[in-house]
């Protein structure tokens, strides 16, 4: 009898070692995606049928809070990365783990910007310093003058929530 691997083993989708690693250790996971345009934070549960998203921010949110630039950048992904960690904390969850899924993860990048963003906002995530971006490129001061001073305003927003 021949072994047919999991459905979404055979399309690339899922990781099941790592998945596995991730769910042994019993705590929520912060998963980030990245797309082209936008950012998605969501804070997951493991349940036996299906996980459980118990929270979700994405970087089209910012728009409410009064961020207009684009949502696909740097300090867009730290403000997601913000709100989601807010969000979770008012829903008792205190700690979570990193899922990057199958993303590459590189120094520097929107995805270790989203999980400084949940750090500072007060969720308990484990992860390098050295994997983070420098502040100048977070408050996006390599953009323009607008985008960081827009940062600052929306930052002191979503803290207050």
């Amino acid at each position: 009898m021949k072994f047919i691997p999991y459905r979404r083993k055979r399309e690339g989708r899922t990781n099941y070692k790592k998945r596995l690693t991730l769910l042994i250790s019993g705590t929520h996971r912060i998963v980030i995606r990245k797309t082209n345009k936008n950012m998605i934070v969501q804070v997951v549960d493991y349940a036996e049928k299906g996980d459980k998203v118990v929270v979700t921010a994405s970087s089209i949110e910012l728009k409410k809070h009064g961020w207009i630039h684009a949502t696909g950048n740097l300090p867009a992904a730290y403000l997601t990365g913000m709100l989601a960690a807010r969000k979770s904390l008012k829903s008792n969850v205190k700690v979570a783990i990193v899922d990057l899924g199958l993303q590459i993860p590189s120094k520097g990048s929107r995805l270790f910007a989203a999980v400084k963003g949940a750090i500072d906002a007060g969720l308990d995530v484990k992860c390098s310093d050295e994997a983070f971006p420098k502040d100048e490129r977070i408050r996006g001061a390599h953009i323009s003058d607008p985008v960081s001073k827009m940062f600052d305003d929306v930052k002191a927003k979503i803290i207050k929530l």
